[in-house]
């Protein structure tokens, strides 16, 4: 991996395109997001955002561009890899395993670091009690860190939903990533668990300095807490700059309104 200086970008987008038979997904996309960036991602349904991330997670692969994480060429590469050097995820849909407790939920997480051998484990030796104590305690971190203390030992399918979603991203947290890609966080939430979510992620921000994709529907959220805000609207960017700047820019405003009602906006101003 090639070491980057300090200002350097923590991933770069550079031209992608992305179809599926005739259906352009994604079409000359470029954008890049700096170290401990909160960078956020929107636009109407369908504009190409969940496939914008499926692409840095490599789940999909683009016909046309480039994708750089950490000055490494990731397009081609496979989901595993792309993890396992540095991009997590936390998804729209939970997807946690619902029969494990909080902790076992959040230890899979540290399965890349987890180094000892199957024997080493079935033997419990001195190597897989040392590697398990290590990375319990990041775990045990977490846990504190996201206030689910009270939830270590439960089975996630028994806990309330906003829970859950905390859960979730404390299992993304724990395979220390430099790149953490949030998918709609707060999809489903009421006032209070949005307004929790908002807060653990700027806590990320600020005391684990990591660098945050966010896609989201709650422009609320969205011109709260991101540096900057790129738009999308059939796979093309329309707009990129501070959330104040977006929120002025006539094309987004069309893009979110219609035309009919963005000009009927004007004339009431």
């Amino acid at each position: 991996m090639v070491e980057l200086s300090a200002d350097a970008p923590v991933i770069s987008l550079d031209g992608i395109s992305l179809s599926f038979g005739g259906t352009q997904a994604v079409r000359d996309v470029s954008f890049s997001v700096n170290t401990g960036e909160l960078f956020a991602v929107i636009g109407p349904n369908g504009a190409g955002k969940t496939s914008i991330f499926n692409c840095i997670s490599g789940v999909y692969r683009p016909q046309k561009g480039s994708i750089k994480f950490l000055g490494e060429e990731i397009i081609g590469q496979s989901p595993e890899h792309i993890a396992r050097i540095g991009v997590a995820r936390m998804f729209q849909n939970i997807e946690l395993f619902d029969n494990l407790t909080v902790v076992d939920n959040l230890m899979l997480g540290r399965t890349q670091y987890l180094t000892y051998s199957v024997a080493s484990a079935l033997l419990y030796s001195r190597k897989a009690r040392r590697q398990e104590i290590a990375n319990r305690e990041i775990v045990e971190g977490l846990i504190d860190f996201l206030d689910i203390e009270a939830y270590r030992a439960f089975p996630v399918g028994m806990l309330p939903y906003g829970v859950k979603k905390r859960v979730e991203l404390g299992r993304a947290l724990a395979m220390d990533p430099k790149l953490l890609l949030l998918d709609e966080p707060v999809a489903g939430m009421n006032v209070e668990e949005t307004e929790d979510m908002a807060r653990f992620i700027l806590d990320v921000r600020a005391e684990m300095g990591i660098s945050m994709i966010l896609v989201e529907h709650d422009m609320g959220l969205v011109m709260d807490l991101a540096d900057r805000v790129l738009v999308l609207d059939f796979g093309e960017r329309i707009a990129l700059g501070t959330p104040a700047e977006v929120q002025r820019d006539p094309k987004v405003i069309r893009a979110y309104l219609g035309e009919d009602l963005s000009e009927a906006a004007k004339e009431t101003t």
